[in-house]
């Protein structure tokens, strides 16, 4: 059975950790998770239970016309399931419902599975920002969704 929830204080713990598991390099600290989730309601992170267990997490920031995709990231034994895919219709329908007409993003120009998921959804590359992501020197994909009613694809 799966399930979406608002994050809480209590998940920041089992947050650190698959951060760590999904992002090596690019781990959000205890502290930051700490601000993020103190940032509502303008930020708004939910999380995706199954079985009992978080298995993915995002979140946006609303702000007005264009909303910001914070992050999202499956756990490791969820990856390839599609629920990566449910949580990110689910933010595209919170940011369209929050009053924003586009959503846009950065990704690692080198994370190949999420590269696929966001061309599959309509997001397009605006610009890259050369050598963003340190160590490694890897460039940053900053891409847009423009988004209908319901976080579809106008």
């Amino acid at each position: 059975m799966t399930a979406v929830r608002e994050l809480t204080w209590t998940d920041i713990p089992e947050l650190v950790r698959l951060e760590t598991e999904a992002f090596p390099d690019d781990a959000w600290s205890e502290g930051s998770w700490w601000g993020e989730l103190a940032g509502r309601p303008r930020r708004d992170y939910l999380a995706v239970e199954r079985e009992g267990e978080l298995a993915a997490y995002g979140g946006i920031d609303h702000g007005g016309q264009v909303a910001d995709l914070m992050t999202i990231a499956v756990a490791p034994g969820h990856r390839g399931s599609g629920i990566g895919g449910d949580l990110l219709t689910e933010l595209e329908t919170r940011a369209a419902t929050g009053g924003a007409e586009a959503l846009m993003l950065e990704v690692r120009a080198d994370n190949e599975p999420a590269r696929t998921l966001y061309d599959r959804r309509g997001y397009d590359v605006l610009t890259v920002r050369r050598g963003y992501y340190q160590p490694g020197n890897v460039d940053a994909l900053v891409m847009r969704k423009m988004l209908g009613e319901r976080g579809t694809q106008s």
